[in-house]
């Protein structure tokens, strides 16, 4: 028997009632947002601790942190043990480096570096669990976007898709601040063209409304696409480190649009420490906050 895409999303629901966007949250942190220098068990539990399902580890264009894509076997085998009795797994990884390594850069030599970081990022990936790996929109960040990097960048996209698909590791393409991917609409472009389904959406719904686009209705085009959300604030063209409640996302609206396309991923909360005298803290009242805001916007 054929079932119907509306019975599809109300199969295991009691009778009569309704979906409810928090009936089995799970919010991640971003790794940056903890105090720096933890030991992956301090790391796990600090997430915990300020009341987190689960940790968002950052791989960037730092060497320190590439450098984790080439572990040897004992700092490999430390991560096993860490995660083997820690309170939260590491669910989401923000691959970020591909800004300075970008897939569509015109020097061979660095698009070929991007690629080698991308299937070591999948690696990581399926070694240690993780279940997204959020792929920026970037066809290049240091270089003048032409068509020529912009081709190549969905070419190399593409190529990713399907290491993803033999790893059945889930990419998240997010949109970002520059035209290739600036809303959920240019990037659903990539994610059509891949025609997979283990290349889909991982958005940012500040990114979204700092480059002045309607967050509900973006959100809404990509519907069941959309993987995680990174949930952060933001200003016009200011798109780091505003805190919540002081930018421009309208996150009741957000919260009810979620509500009302059903969405059922993770949640990651994007934020910097940026030396706080308690980053843990900082994290808990972040993620209060958000809760807060989920209530208020629950349909009665």
């Amino acid at each position: 028997m054929t079932r119907s895409p509306d019975a599809c999303r109300t199969a295991g629901r009691p009778p009569g009632a309704p979906g409810q966007l928090w009936e089995r949250e799970r919010w991640g942190i971003y790794e940056k947002a903890l105090p720096d220098g933890l030991s992956w068990p301090e790391l796990l539990h600090a997430a915990a601790t300020a009341g987190y399902q689960f940790l968002e580890v950052s791989i960037d264009e730092s060497d320190e942190r590439l450098s984790r894509l080439d572990w040897p076997a004992g700092k490999r085998q430390a991560l096993h043990a860490a995660l083997a009795s820690a309170p939260v797994p590491i669910g989401t990884m923000c691959l970020s480096a591909h800004r300075k390594h970008s897939l569509g850069s015109l020097s061979p030599d660095v698009r070929e570096r991007g690629l080698t970081i991308m299937r070591r990022a999948i690696d990581f990936a399926m070694e240690f669990g993780l279940r997204i790996v959020q792929v920026a929109g970037y066809d290049v960040f240091y270089e003048e976007s032409t068509e020529r990097t912009r081709g190549l960048y969905r070419e190399n996209l593409c190529r990713s898709a399907e290491w993803a698909r033999e790893a059945g590791v889930m990419l998240g393409l997010e949109n970002v601040d520059c035209p290739v991917a600036e809303s959920i609409s240019k990037a659903l472009g990539f994610v059509r063209e891949a025609q997979t389904p283990w290349f889909q959406l991982y958005p940012d719904v500040a990114n979204l409304a700092a480059m002045g686009h309607d967050v509900p209705s973006q959100l809404r085009e990509g519907g069941r696409h959309l993987v995680a959300l990174h949930m952060k604030d933001g200003r016009m063209r200011e798109i780091r480190r505003v805190p919540f409640g002081d930018g421009i996302v309208r996150f009741d609206a957000v919260f009810r649009t979620l509500h009302e396309i059903e969405y059922r991923g993770p949640m990651v909360v994007e934020m910097w420490n940026d030396g706080a005298k308690d980053p843990i803290a900082a994290a808990a009242k972040a993620l209060r906050w958000l809760r807060d805001a989920r209530d208020a916007a629950q349909p009665t």
